[in-house]
């Protein structure tokens, strides 16, 4: 019994760590939480192939998973330090100040760290430790009310070590024989006691944090998106071919994907918000905010965007119509000159508000593409998960080398002085999307009927652009697909080939060529460093 309420009372010393540094995360930031500042740095710590791992089988539901392990493994440590203060009453309560200090350390190493985001952590331990100290007190030993006394009415020598145990300080306070009675009662009311204050604690320090997030959310709702300067032409028709099961031309804002390092989505006040342009060969530094933005010339696009940790055949692509102002022009006010003319930084830094750094090549910015600051996706202001208020978006490179959400900071400086958050971590300098496609119907394992069956999907080679799509069947031949109409050279292309199915099990593989004649490989390749490489297929079973 006392061995399970010990581990009761680590449990609750972990909540009240947890409750306590919520609320004293809302007088920091909601970033400076212990999970949140632990989970930031495994996410920062974790090899590029685990990384894949995790985006491959949990997709958007990564970063919940990680913090549930977080919270699984923190349980664990919290019942075992509970358990060991039953005979070690010091040091075991002690021992939850190490949660304390590894919350702390976490928050302010992190890229955005600050001193004071250590606050919560170590406000949080500190309190726990007291909690779990008081608690370890009621669960020790305390003389019997009945006696273990002797024939003339004197404690025997038990109860003498029991009353020590029951009345002592530290660790002789739980040392004692295993004699006598504990506070049961005591512990009960101390344990309810300290849960319900810690979670009036964490639900206050909720609130108070999802203030400033009901701000932000406030100051998206009251912007109104001005007309375009250049609007982006109607989709033409024939684009999307409307086949069931096949990828729609434009992905819906819920349907995009969201690969990112953020266990909290930053909630920036448009209102408040500001961007730093500066750096070397920056002859007149700018700070802009959301307002002078919507004042200047806005561009409409389509572009599609990849995430390099696509695997061949996977999900994390989609196409969007942005709405923005041109980078270019914003750096030529600025007084930038690509290196291509003569400019000494040949690398764009940006920076997000949760310190998220991605370096762009210069001349990409500034070689004519639609490289925008986009204030809207799909003719609303960004969501939150896709960097409200302000994101970069590049056609033509992959999102870890361009499309930074949540930017607060433009830096022009060289990739021989710094290296942004993922080439740090192995990735490539530079990503160029490389030419993909894929077949999202039939789909894999199903079983279409002998006879026609509609073969189809989507490819993408941005800012090149798809000029054939080829399927074949068994390693046979290679049969021309029928395009769908290009929209632009930014964005994704549709494809279709009607297949004269016959019975038995079949594989379906299909080959993009773009623009510039380079067809797919059909050398697998992982996605680490610059892209994954090969052809999607899929095995049927015609019936």
């Amino acid at each position: 019994m006392r061995g399970a309420l010990a581990a009761l009372g680590g449990l609750i010393a972990g909540l009240v760590a947890l409750c306590v540094a919520e609320l004293v995360s809302a007088a920091v930031r909601p970033e400076a939480g212990p999970v949140t500042a632990v989970g930031g740095a495994v996410i920062d710590r974790t090899p590029a192939p685990v990384k894949d791992f995790a985006v491959r089988n949990f997709g958007n539901d990564d970063k919940l998973v990680l913090q549930l392990g977080i919270l699984a493994l923190l349980a664990l440590f919290a019942m075992a330090v509970g358990v060991a203060s039953l005979r070690y009453r010091r040091v075991g309560s002690a021992a939850v100040l190490v949660f304390g200090a590894i919350g702390a350390l976490a928050a302010v190493e992190r890229p955005d760290g600050r001193l004071s985001d250590a606050l919560p952590s170590v406000v949080g331990g500190l309190t726990a430790c007291g909690v779990l100290y008081l608690l370890a007190g009621r669960l020790a030993f305390r003389p019997s009310p009945h006696g273990d006394r002797g024939a003339d009415g004197t404690a025997d020598e038990a109860g003498k070590a029991a009353e020590t145990a029951g009345t002592g300080t530290g660790d002789a306070a739980t040392a004692g024989t295993d004699s006598g009675t504990f506070d049961r009662r005591g512990f009960v009311i101390a344990a309810t006691a300290a849960a319900a204050a810690s979670a009036g604690a964490g639900l206050l320090g909720r609130r108070l944090n999802a203030s400033g997030a009901a701000e932000a959310a406030a100051s998206r709702r009251t912007i109104v998106l001005p007309a375009p300067s250049s609007p982006a032409e109607a989709v033409p028709a024939g684009a999307d071919l409307g086949i069931r099961g096949l990828t729609s031309f434009t992905t819906p804002n819920k349907d995009f994907y969201r690969v990112d390092t953020a266990l909290v989505v930053p909630r920036v006040d448009a209102g408040k918000w500001r961007l730093r342009i500066h750096g070397k060969g920056v002859a007149r530094p700018l700070t802009v905010g959301f307002q002078d933005l919507l004042q200047r010339k806005l561009i409409e696009r389509d572009i599609t965007l990849t995430c390099v940790s696509n695997e061949v055949g996977g999900p994390y692509v989609g196409n969007a119509r942005w709405i923005g102002v041109p980078l270019a022009d914003l750096l030529r006010e600025a007084g930038v000159r690509p290196p291509s003319k003569g400019g000494p930084a040949d690398q764009l830094v940006s920076r997000s508000v949760d310190g998220m750094t991605i370096g762009t090549p210069v001349d990409a910015v500034m070689d004519g593409r639609d490289a925008i600051l986009a204030v809207g996706m799909n003719g609303e202001p960004l969501p939150f998960d896709h960097g409200f208020p302000v994101r970069m978006v590049v056609p033509g490179l992959y999102g870890y080398v361009s499309a930074c959400k949540w930017l607060e900071d433009l830096e022009l400086t060289t990739f021989a002085d710094y290296d942004a958050y993922w080439v740090k971590r192995d990735w490539s300098r530079e990503a160029p999307v490389k030419t993909q496609s894929r077949i999202d119907t039939p789909r894999p394992f199903a079983s279409p009927k002998a006879g026609p069956v509609t073969v189809a999907g989507v490819a993408w080679a941005q800012h090149r652009g798809i000029e054939r799509v080829e399927v074949r069947v068994d390693g046979g031949e290679w049969n021309p697909a029928e395009l769908a109409a290009e929209d632009s050279v930014d964005t994704w292309r549709q494809w279709m080939w009607e297949w004269p199915a016959t019975p038995g099990n079949h594989t379906l593989e299909v080959r993009a060529t773009d623009r510039d004649g380079d067809t797919q490989t059909d050398k697998r390749v992982g996605t680490v460093p610059n892209g994954a490489t090969g052809r999607h297929s899929v095995v049927v079973a015609v019936d």
